[in-house]
């Protein structure tokens, strides 16, 4: 796991293992992702064990326990390093992706920890923050599957789908004017920001050979870092008229021409924007919310993209600065993020921002050998897009326009009469009744009592939905059966002959983990699609002496917490004031933060209910409420 380099020597694991025997050390283990890959015959030293990486914990602590030294070896391919070697065909491509049910989904964020993958990215939907896979950026390696949720499914045969982007067919024009092509007095300075992993090096790399083939001197200098695990890379370019006139690589402050910032967040960074010259820098800003590693440790990170497009306008006083979602564009029209970088060169290119000509940055893009034609028509596309400011409003508008599933309400009583008929489809009438009926209760208490408020009915009107909805072995069922989970992945794959593989932990055959004590979870063939329409059928069992699965200790706490914060609510409704009501806010929304399945659902519950235990305790005492809290 270096990141692709070869390691000195040519040292193959048992040779590794032998040696470390030979040194001394007598308890060896070797723990990897595939062990199946060590045939039986492998000269490993005696008494060595080969463990799949799903137990190196129970290694570790097996080793820790060992007086003296002991050893493990960790063999592993870097999955940067994979996802670049498929690329090149010269590693195993498996014919399947993975798709998150996102109806299904709590936005819980074990899929996160488990995996510690960057390609898990937030989905923002109607029943709040979900999560979505980055088909572009996902390394394949699968480990994401193993977060305890019945969202997760593998499709087999499955490649990302190409937006069909209606009537922007022939919004970008098919001819390209060429642009003012900018003269090199002294140089001309470029910083070219991003993450790592989608091409911020290559472009650089382009920029400097489409340089030397038209004669021109180049230098460059990339600072990647962490790169390789999806962290800020930095590549400056200057460009001169010979190599003679470049004294220095690095683009010093106040100095650059063009700052092509493939990454919002790198873009907004303090050492970017010091180079920023007002008048003199060009900027061309990718708006695409790309999640950092932050996001895998924190399931509420948010991105200030507003304050940084903000700071980025200011630093350069509103002038010669363009934003545009390259990787949203990209993705639908050429079906891959990672052409993102090449259409924000050629945005910058046909803006006059680049002192080359668009045959040199082809011929470079052709030299390159990777993706050829994806590349090169990116770097059209881009250029069109600069080209017709409208045609592009008219492409990004189709872009954004919500399918029936990721529309959002816009107004309280939108999202009242959703989930009024989602409980409706849930479990019956009477249902949504129930909850329609609460609401009007807390909608009138406001009214009254802070007048012109909604807030607190709003926050009720989706936390009292959370619960009611509780996602139950029925619920799950109906959310695969009832035709949006085959729509999203029609909206998200093509492929003539796709195959299912579901990943579940049925809590009357899952088999607990001997080391960690949580459910291990089974893969399910495409005839559980099938069964899942027939357990749907049986949600009128659901509650009653009937359901078999209502018995477990996770369904009697999900019931019980509808029965609990029923209960509060006819309190808040009798208690609401003036001095109580952001307090009662508070409260409305503690089930928010019970998210999850399982262990990881029960782990959420704790701490939500200390927190609910302080604001109770505040809501019937306001004297006691903090001054900042009782001022408002």
């Amino acid at each position: 796991m270096t990141g692709g380099q070869t390691h000195e020597g040519g040292l193959t694991v048992d040779m590794i293992a032998r040696q470390v025997r030979a040194e001394g050390v007598e308890r060896i283990a070797l723990v990897t992702d595939e062990p199946e890959k060590y045939p039986s015959t492998a000269d490993f030293p005696a008494g060595m064990t080969i463990n799949h990486r799903d137990e190196i914990q129970s290694v570790q602590q097996e080793l820790a326990e060992i007086g003296g030294v002991s050893v493990m070896i960790y063999d592993q391919t870097c999955a940067s390093e994979k996802r670049r070697r498929r690329k090149r065909g010269t590693f195993p491509d498996p014919d399947k992706r993975v798709i998150i049910n996102e109806l299904v989904c709590e936005g819980c964020g074990d899929c996160s920890v488990q995996s510690n993958c960057v390609a898990v990215q937030p989905l923002e939907t109607e029943y709040g923050r979900k999560r979505q896979i980055d088909q572009s950026n996902c390394n394949k390696d699968f480990s994401c599957v193993k977060g305890f949720c019945p969202s997760f499914v593998t499709v087999h045969g499955a490649k990302p789908k190409k937006a069909k982007v209606s009537g922007s067919g022939d919004a970008l024009p098919e001819t390209i004017p060429d642009p003012q092509i900018p003269a090199i007095d002294t140089t001309w300075n470029c910083i070219v920001t991003g993450v790592g992993g989608t091409g911020v090096v290559t472009i650089g790399a382009i920029i400097g050979m489409a340089a030397h083939l038209e004669g021109k001197g180049c230098g460059m200098i990339d600072m990647a870092g962490l790169a390789q695990k999806g962290g800020s890379v930095y590549s400056h370019v200057r460009l001169a008229k010979s190599p003679e006139e470049i004294h220095a690589i690095r683009v010093a402050a106040g100095t650059a021409d063009l700052v092509l910032g493939c990454d919002l967040v790198v873009s907004g960074t303090k050492k970017v924007l010091a180079a920023v010259s007002p008048g003199r820098t060009a900027l061309v800003v990718n708006t695409a919310e790309v999640y950092p590693g932050d996001f895998t440790r924190d399931a509420d990170f948010s991105l200030p993209a507003e304050r940084l497009k903000r700071e980025i306008k200011r630093i350069a006083n509103g002038e010669k600065v363009d934003f545009v979602d390259a990787t949203a564009i990209a993705t639908a029209l050429l079906g891959d993020a990672i052409a993102a970088n090449m259409f924000m060169l050629g945005f910058a290119y046909q803006r006059g921002a680049v002192p080359l000509h668009a045959d040199a940055i082809e011929r470079g893009i052709a030299l390159n050998g990777q993706a050829v034609a994806m590349n090169i028509e990116a770097f059209r596309l881009g250029r069109k897009a600069a080209a017709s400011p409208e045609g592009l409003a008219r492409v990004v508008a189709s872009l954004k326009a919500p399918t029936k599933a990721r529309e959002i309400s816009q107004t309280l009583d939108e999202t009242i009469a959703r989930r009024v008929e989602f409980l409706t489809a849930y479990q019956d009438a009477a249902y949504a009744a129930r909850y329609q009926a609460l609401l009007e209760k807390v909608r009138a208490a406001e009214a009254k009592a802070v007048d012109g408020k909604e807030g607190l009915t709003e926050a009720v009107a989706r936390n009292l939905f959370k619960l009611m909805a509780y996602k139950d072995e029925y619920e799950v069922a109906r959310l695969y059966s009832d035709g949006s989970f085959l729509r999203q992945v029609d909206q998200t794959f093509e492929g003539g002959n796709l195959r299912f593989e579901f990943h579940l932990a049925p809590p009357l055959l899952a088999r607990k983990d001997p080391n960690t004590g949580v459910p291990r979870k089974i893969t399910f063939g495409p005839w559980m699609l099938k069964a899942f329409g027939l357990l749907a059928k049986f949600k009128g069992l659901r509650g009653t002496k009937l359901d078999v699965f209502g018995y477990t200790q996770e369904r009697r706490t999900e019931r019980q917490l509808i029965t609990d914060y029923e209960a509060m609510l006819e309190e808040i409704v009798a208690k609401l004031s003036p001095d109580n009501h952001i307090t009662a806010l508070g409260l409305a929304s503690i089930p928010a933060k019970i998210r999850g399945f399982g262990h990881v659902k029960e782990r959420h519950l704790e701490a939500a209910k200390a927190e609910e235990a302080a604001l109770m305790e505040r809501f019937r005492n306001p004297q006691k409420a903090p001054a900042a809290e009782a001022a408002e």
